[in-house]
Formats: structure tokens, C-alpha cells, sequence
């Protein structure tokens, strides 16, 4: 881990490459309209860009000059075994949320994360189209363009604002929670940041969710604090041989433990009934 002193350092380095990145990708987005940038389907049929290549060749070097030693993982980068053996990795999204960079909808986001021993010790999430950095440092607190940001104090899930795949929402309605739920937001690190600075008040993700996705995310969430957690409590562990995760809930630490209890019970009154489980709720993000 590095020293103290120097986290700060590190931290404004990682963020001057992020938002270099973020500039990159810049030049073939159009708000509104639909990207300059060539777009060709990856297996399994999501889309990628000319953009997000080109972000994902610039973001390897620069920010492997800041750590020589550290490994690699990103979602446009073919994967080895070779980061394994790494305590420290960068864990990176080019463009999290492709689809909506695609279509001209500004809520996409580059995300850089520094994993060391499983965990992300430092975290940057660019917003270029919407002008928002979050960045945080384990055990120094989260910031959104420099400020300190704090994820919501609400005592109860009632009245609670949610966000997230709509399955899994019915099922929490079905439920008979009372709740406001809000427009989906595209990019998934950008739905989980919202918690961490309160907009959100409970972000939602089903299976499928890769390290690239959260990591950064996850430690917003961790410093203001919220929790990112699968439906057993536990927190996400990173680099691991395989980076993919189950379903995931991102909220206040006050309100983890009632809104895994709900979301459990509704995906058992959901089997009892024969409808939709939790379980089955397979689609990424």
C-alpha cells in the first residue's frame, strides 16, 4: 500500500488521467444525437465504440506510469492470468454506460479504480458530458468535484428513493414496500456513486456486474457512508480469476440490512407465488 504522504499524490495523478480520458472520449460524443464514433457489437451483443478503444489505449500507459508494478483489468482489454499475481491492479471502464454515449445521453462515465490486496484503495468516476468527478482515497472520505459528499441519513426504506433494473423493483413493490422509484440511470458506477452523494437513496443491480463496473463505485460508497453488498452481506472482493458478481445493493449503512431482508422475503413470497425470484433476475446492470 503506499504511504500516507503520498496518497494525495496519487490520487490527483490518477484524476488528471481520468479526465484526459474523459476528454478523449469527448470528441466523438454528441449530446443528443448519436456518437461520431464507430460502433460494432462485442459476443453476447452489447455494443462497443471506436471511443471506448481508444480510451482504454490511452488510460494502460499513463496510468501504468504512475504504478509500474501494478496489473491490469479493464473491460476493453482482452484478459490474462498475468494481474493474479498482482497486490496492486487497476481496474478500469473506458466508457461505462456505451449505450447511453451511444445514443447522446450524457450519463456515462470513465472509471479507474486501484484495487491493492482485493479491496480499491483509490477510486476516480468522470462524468465528461456532465461535468462531475467523484474521487476517494480508503479511509479519507469521497468527494464530488472536490467536495466532501455523504450518502443519505434516512432511517427507513419507506419513502426511499430506488433505482435499478425494473424486475427487481416490482418484486420490492409486490412486496408492499412503499417506495419512489426513479428513472433508471444507464451507466451502472453512475447509479451506485448517486448513493454515495445522496441523490440516490438505494441503488439496485442484478447478476453480472464486473469489477470495472463497482470498484470505483464501490469505494464512493464505502467512504460516504453506504455499503456495496451482495444479498448475503458481503462486501465484493476484486481480482479474483473471475471479476464477475451476483445481484448487488448499494446503500446508507442504516439501510443495508432492512433492504437485504426485504429484497429476500419478496423473492420468497415471489417463488411461493411462482413469479419472478431475485434468483432469476439475470440481466446485467
Amino acid at each position: 500500500m503506499t504511504h500516507s504522504s503520498d496518497d494525495a499524490a496519487l490520487l490527483a495523478a490518477m484524476t488528471r488521467v481520468t479526465l484526459e480520458a474523459g476528454r478523449l472520449a469527448m470528441a466523438f460524443f454528441k449530446s443528443g444525437e448519436r456518437t461520431s464514433a464507430s460502433v460494432e457489437s462485442k459476443h453476447g451483443g452489447s455494443p462497443v465504440t471506436e471511443a471506448d478503444f481508444a480510451v482504454d489505449r490511452f488510460l494502460r500507459p499513463a496510468l501504468s506510469a504512475l504504478i509500474p508494478d501494478a496489473g491490469w483489468l479493464s473491460e476493453e482489454t482482452t484478459d490474462t492470468d498475468e494481474r493474479l499475481g498482482r497486490s496492486r491492479v487497476f481496474v478500469v471502464d473506458p466508457i461505462d454506460g456505451t449505450r447511453a454515449f451511444i445514443k447522446g445521453d450524457p450519463r456515462w462515465a470513465v472509471s479507474v479504480a486501484l484495487v491493492e490486496e482485493g479491496q480499491p484503495r483509490f477510486a476516480v468516476l468522470h462524468l465528461p458530458a456532465l461535468t462531475e468527478t467523484f474521487g476517494a482515497i480508503a479511509g479519507r472520505g469521497a468527494t464530488l468535484n472536490e467536495v466532501p459528499i455523504r450518502a443519505s441519513s434516512r432511517p427507513s426504506l419507506t419513502g426511499a428513493r430506488l433505482a435499478g433494473p425494473p424486475k427487481m423493483l416490482d418484486s420490492l413493490r409486490h412486496s408492499g414496500l412503499d417506495f419512489e422509484s426513479m428513472p433508471r440511470v444507464p451507466s451502472l458506477a453512475y447509479r451506485l456513486a448517486l448513493v454515495a452523494d445522496a441523490r440516490l437513496d438505494v441503488s439496485l443491480a442484478s447478476t453480472n456486474a464486473y469489477d470495472w463496473d463497482i470498484a470505483a463505485a464501490d469505494l464512493l460508497l464505502r467512504e460516504s457512508g453506504a455499503r456495496l453488498a451482495g444479498l448475503d452481506g458481503r462486501q465484493p472482493v476484486y481480482n479474483a480469476a473471475e471479476p464477475r458478481h451476483g445481484v448487488l445493493t448499494a446503500a446508507p449503512d442504516q439501510l443495508g440490512p432492512e433492504l437485504v431482508r426485504v429484497l429476500l422475503q419478496s423473492s420468497n413470497d415471489a417463488k411461493a407465488s411462482g413469479e419472478i425470484s431475485v434468483s432469476r433476475m439475470n440481466r446485467p446492470g
